[in-house]
């Protein structure tokens, strides 16, 4: 246990020693044959090359299984170099676990490789609806990293809200809980290693972030579903790899504040000005990064989420 913490200790300290350089991924050990990519907690930068989310990958027999794949081609081929740290099999499957841009743009990449893409339908209904703004979004920020790069999907998208796979005798479930911080957000489930990547459903040592289109009462339900599996190692969508007790203090509890305290303003019909001016001191998540650029925000939008129905 004392060494897993320190691997754990040590790879948050080389994924936060990357401001003002080139940010280089490295992939670390979280369990046999399972690694993960754990990006800086900024926001996107052209040094990160918007990479500041949580990847990772499952060495099998038969080739790698790559969990997310970067922001551009770019960044794709930073992704790749941190795999071929590890092992020389080919990544033979791509599975995005969202539609938000850092998870998928860099598919084409990957694709071009003899790779396949697999995603669920729900997550790439929302690729292709916003696919095209994230692009416009990212242009400022990546600049010429952003050369090349276009939206890259699934072929056969996988129906329903769970799908069962394997690789070389890894079976690895990928699992939609609802609509999160994304429309169409999914984890992917590790059985036999009990490692579950939660994409963006898990925010570690930051704030969350919700956005116009996530869905905070939905987010907060998928967050059961989750930690239903027990998990013994969670890679979150950003932040340190971490357990449930330290996924429930930073995402988990923030979720029930959020639904219950800005939702009980909203049944008393208290106005909105008045609830975020009220709710915007929230000591006990101040210690979370990006804290005084989204937490107001957070309450604004769950006010008008929870008002709306």
């Amino acid at each position: 246990m004392q060494m897993k913490t320190l691997c754990i200790g040590l790879l948050f300290l080389v994924s936060g020693a990357v401001a003002g350089s080139d940010y280089e991924p490295v992939a670390e050990p979280v369990a046999d044959g399972v690694y993960a990519i754990v990006g800086p907690t900024t926001g996107r930068t052209y040094e990160n090359h918007g990479l500041n989310n949580n990847l990772g990958f499952v060495v099998t027999a038969e080739g790698v299984v790559l969990i997310d794949s970067g922001a551009s081609l770019q960044g794709a081929a930073l992704v790749e170099r941190a795999v071929r740290a590890v092992t020389d099999r080919p990544v033979r499957w791509v599975i995005n676990t969202g539609g938000q841009d850092h998870r998928w743009l860099g598919n084409g990449y990957f694709r071009e490789r003899g790779a396949e893409i697999i995603a669920l339908a729900s997550t790439v209904a929302t690729q292709r609806r916003y696919g095209t703004q994230q692009l416009d979004a990212l242009k400022p920020v990546l600049k010429d990293r952003l050369e090349g790069t276009v939206p890259v999907y699934a072929d056969a998208p996988l129906d329903g809200l769970v799908a069962e796979l394997n690789l070389g005798g890894e079976p690895v479930v990928v699992r939609y809980l609802g609509d999160a911080h994304y429309p169409g957000d999914a984890t992917v489930w590790l059985p036999t290693k009990n490692v579950v990547f939660t994409g963006d459903l898990v925010y570690v040592d930051r704030m969350l972030g919700v956005l116009p289109w996530s869905d905070v009462r939905a987010w907060r339900q998928a967050f059961e579903e989750m930690k239903a599996l027990q998990p013994a190692i969670i890679v979150p969508g950003h932040g340190r790899v971490c357990d449930l007790d330290r996924a429930q203090r930073d995402t988990g509890d923030y979720l029930d504040w959020l639904v219950t305290e800005v939702g009980a303003a909203v049944q008393s019909w208290e106005p909105l000005d008045e609830v975020v001016e009220r709710l915007g001191d929230a000591p006990q998540f101040e210690r979370l990064r990006h804290f005084e650029s989204w937490h107001r925000t957070n309450v604004n939008r769950t006010y008008l989420q929870l008002e709306g129905g």
